[in-house]
């Protein structure tokens, strides 16, 4: 099925009802924030609590969130990331077990994808200009990138059952963008499902997390974007996804990118093979899981693998489901999606 390009990727939106027939519709709560330098949702719906009520639920999301950034942000200097990636080699370092918990995830999957996902990218990251050492973007000498490829690895990282973090080389470094945003959304759900509310969604950029229905009591419907040179908030929807206690992550190569002299795409989505940006005609993925940890983590490597490997790698999951919005050369687009992703 093709798709024009006045569709865009990589924002994930829950659709506005103006389309759905009139019916009984319960009370939403409804607010926004910022965290880990992007927009934040939360929406409650069919809960009859209190402006103190509301007020106590937005602290609590807050604090939260404020924690995972004290945790695994690698913009602020005294997180315990940034103060392990400071820290000498082979010497324990202790963390929360939260921290921990997501490196140990972020290495299981270095191993299931066989490198794909690798969470110690930062050196190569900084220096293609998508990470907190500088915003200037350009393609790196060759001398310089080949420097920065030595000084990572999974092999170099470990996790004691302390929850201490290991690496046996001074110059290793992490960073976890692509899965802090899915495990802070899941911590989100976590606050407000421990508070007894049943339907909720939550999102960090592109990354959502819903519990139970809508206002309207069906399944949440999640819209999808497809792949343009300029996107804009109001345009329509690529595709919509129906989820009832899942998330959904989209990863793409729209938002953060430049051109360079050639002409090429260069996104912040690195291959750790080749420490290039991922050139393919892949614009974006949208994974379905059960949580959007999983799904953050996953789009990311799905993007890098590309279509036929990243659709044999989701098949190995049982709960989990990819969409891919593949670029033609005509200046359309084309799904291509696994067999049990929810499309509504």
């Amino acid at each position: 099925m093709k798709r024009t390009a006045r569709f865009f990727l990589g924002l994930v939106v829950l659709l506005a009802w103006s389309c759905i027939p009139s019916q009984a519709q319960l009370p939403v709560i409804r607010w926004e924030g910022r965290t880990m330098g992007s927009p934040y949702t939360v929406q409650i719906a069919g809960a009859n609590l209190t402006p103190t009520e509301i007020e106590a639920l937005k602290l609590a999301v807050e604090d939260r969130l404020k924690e995972v950034n004290r945790q695994m942000s690698h913009y602020q200097p005294d997180s315990e990331l940034s103060q392990f990636n400071r820290a000498p080699a082979n010497t324990p370092f202790k963390v929360s077990p939260e921290f921990a918990r997501v490196v140990r995830f972020s290495l299981e999957l270095n191993q299931r994808s066989r490198g794909v996902f690798d969470p110690t990218l930062a050196p190569v990251i900084n220096l293609w200009g998508f990470g907190e050492k500088t915003d200037q973007r350009a393609v790196p000498p060759d001398a310089e990138l080949k420097s920065a490829m030595k000084k990572n690895g999974c092999e170099h990282l470990s996790v004691t059952a302390k929850d201490e973090l290991v690496k046996d080389i001074p110059e290793l470094t992490i960073n976890l963008s692509a899965v802090a945003k899915g495990f802070g959304v899941d911590e989100m759900i976590a606050v407000l499902r421990n508070r007894g509310l049943t339907n909720v969604y939550a999102s960090i950029a592109g990354e959502v997390m819903v519990l139970g229905q809508n206002s309207r009591g069906t399944k949440w419907q999640v819209g999808i974007s497809a792949p343009v040179e300029h996107w804009n908030e109001d345009n329509p929807m690529a595709a919509v996804a129906s989820l009832s206690n899942q998330a959904l992550s989209t990863s793409g190569d729209y938002q953060k990118f430049f051109t360079d002299s050639q002409g090429r795409r260069l996104s912040h989505i690195i291959d750790p093979k080749t420490g290039w940006p991922v050139q393919h005609n892949v614009g974006g993925v949208s994974v379905v899981a059960p949580d959007s940890m999983t799904a953050d983590a996953l789009g990311t490597t799905l993007f890098v693998l590309g279509v036929e490997a990243g659709l044999k790698f989701i098949a190995s999951y049982t709960n989990a489901a990819a969409l891919f919005i593949v670029r033609e050369a005509d200046g359309q687009y084309r799904q291509i999606r696994s067999s049990r992703f929810p499309l509504n």
